[in-house]
C-alpha cells in the first residue's frame, strides 16, 4: 500500500512540474502590453486545422531575456507607427510531439491547400518543415510579423505564417519588391537586437545567447 502511495505521489509531482511556468519565463503581454498576439496553435487556423496539444490558453510565454529584447524592437518600431504581432513563442514539447504524429498520418491533408499546396505531406520531415525538436521549446524562439499600429493590419510579407514553401524564405525572389522590403525590415530589426533568423522562414527568430540552449520544456500554455 505504501509503495502504491509513493508511486501516486511521484506521478502527481511529475504532472505538477509539467504545469508550472519556470521563473525564467514571462507572459509577453504582461511585460509588453502593446504587442499583438494571435496564438495560432491555440485555435484551428494553422497547418493542422486543430488546437495543438499543450495550448490551453492564448498566452505567449517567452524567456525573460527574449521579452526584454522584443521590448526594444517594439519601441523602435513604434516610432514608425509599426509594431510586432506574435504567432508563437514558447511551444511545449508535447505540441511538437503532436506535430510529429500528425505528419506521420498521410491521410490527414485537411489544410494542404492553405499551408503546403506544393509539398507532399510525406516530404515534410525531409524538407525540414516538421522536426522532433523545436527551438521554441527552449523559450527564446518566436514567430512574428509586423503590423500597422493604427489599423492592426499585418504588413504584406508575400506568404502567410507557416506556409511550407521556398516562397517563405526571407530571401526569396519570387515575391514582390515591397514584400521583400517588408521582410528585410523585420529581419534587420531582429538581427540588430540579437535575434538569429531562419533561412527557410521569414517569421522565425531565435535569441542569441538564449538562457536555456539545451533545455526543452513541456509545461502547458495555460
Amino acid at each position: 500500500m505504501k509503495f502504491q502511495s509513493l508511486i501516486l505521489m511521484l506521478l502527481l509531482s511529475t504532472t505538477l512540474l509539467a504545469q508550472i511556468v519556470p521563473s525564467g519565463f514571462v507572459n509577453l503581454k504582461e511585460t509588453l502590453p502593446s504587442v499583438a498576439v494571435e496564438l495560432r496553435y491555440y485555435g484551428e487556423n494553422n497547418f493542422m486545422g486543430q488546437r495543438i496539444d499543450g495550448y490551453e490558453a492564448s498566452i505567449c510565454y517567452v524567456s525573460i531575456s527574449a521579452a526584454q529584447a522584443l521590448k526594444v524592437v517594439q519601441e523602435e518600431l513604434s516610432s514608425f507607427g509599426l509594431g510586432l504581432k506574435l504567432f508563437d513563442g514558447y511551444r511545449p514539447q508535447r505540441a511538437v510531439n503532436h506535430f510529429v504524429r500528425w505528419a506521420k498520418d498521410l491521410n490527414d491533408t485537411t489544410m494542404k491547400q492553405s499551408y503546403y499546396p506544393n509539398v507532399q505531406k510525406s516530404e515534410l520531415f525531409e524538407k525540414g518543415y516538421i522536426a522532433a525538436r523545436s527551438g521554441h521549446s527552449r523559450g527564446s524562439t518566436v514567430d512574428l510579423t509586423l503590423i500597422d499600429l493604427a489599423t492592426g493590419k499585418e504588413l504584406d510579407m508575400g506568404t502567410g505564417f507557416d506556409f511550407f514553401s521556398p516562397l517563405s524564405s526571407p530571401t526569396s525572389r519570387e515575391v514582390t519588391p515591397q514584400q521583400r522590403a517588408n521582410r528585410l525590415l523585420l529581419r534587420s530589426l531582429m538581427l540588430r537586437h540579437r535575434f538569429r533568423p531562419l533561412e527557410e522562414e521569414w517569421w522565425h527568430f531565435t535569441l542569441e545567447n538564449e538562457p536555456y540552449p539545451t533545455t526543452y520544456f513541456d509545461f502547458s500554455v495555460r
